[in-house]
């Protein structure tokens, strides 16, 4: 007798099979292109069967920030929660739980398409900004401003540091994906690692 056991798929393994022929489809074509036909077809379910668990292209787009991006965000949140004294070192922390979250390269897929799709889907903004941006930037500028207030750096504007911080590592994102200029000599984690040394010597109170 032949079982048709192979050809079962568990219903909790779907939306990772959806998720996954979505992130790869809109990396080929761009998330306006992608139909949500387009999307079964890849992963190999009826267009129906996409609507049980997602209700729109939309909801793909922010179930794929979530299953990226949120856990990265949620370490970034944690160690702010916790982080005492000195801000220098956290920032540094915080640099590198982007590039080992982000910046890898098995991690690029969602960060390529938030930095592709952003000039022309207002909605990938809209949950970029949500997800990310609005719970970070608000403990990130806290902490330089208490570290500021501690005396442990010198004194300066907390939302340009945070902007200097991490500029040049979204500057070498874009760079990547978008002009297709490749990483220094040495990698991402060279050039994070320089940017540290400067900052950290840079922040360091006025004698």
């Amino acid at each position: 007798m032949t079982s048709s056991r192979k050809f079962y798929r568990r219903p909790d393994a779907r939306p990772d099979e959806i998720l996954d022929a979505a992130l790869a489809l809109f990396l080929e074509d761009g998330i306006q292109r992608t139909r949500v036909a387009d999307i079964a077809a890849r992963a190999g379910i009826s267009k129906g069967a996409i609507y049980l668990y997602f209700p729109s292209k939309d909801a793909l787009v922010l179930a794929l920030v979530r299953r990226r991006v949120t856990p990265v965000v949620q370490r970034i949140v944690d160690l702010l929660d916790t982080a005492t004294g000195d801000p220098r070192p956290t920032l540094g922390a915080v640099l590198q739980i982007i590039i080992d979250g982000f910046l890898g390269e098995e991690n690029q897929g969602v960060p390529k398409i938030l930095l592709r799709e952003a000039p022309i889907s207002p909605e990938v903004v809209t949950i970029y900004r949500r997800e990310m941006v609005e719970r970070v930037m608000p403990l990130l500028t806290a902490l330089v401003a208490r570290g500021v207030a501690e005396g442990h750096i010198r004194p300066v504007d907390p939302v340009l540091t945070i902007q200097s911080v991490f500029g040049p590592v979204f500057l070498q994102m874009s760079l990547g994906n978008i002009l297709g200029i490749g990483p220094p000599e040495g990698g991402l984690q060279a050039l994070a690692d320089n940017h540290m040394m400067i900052l950290t010597a840079g922040l360091a109170p006025e004698r």
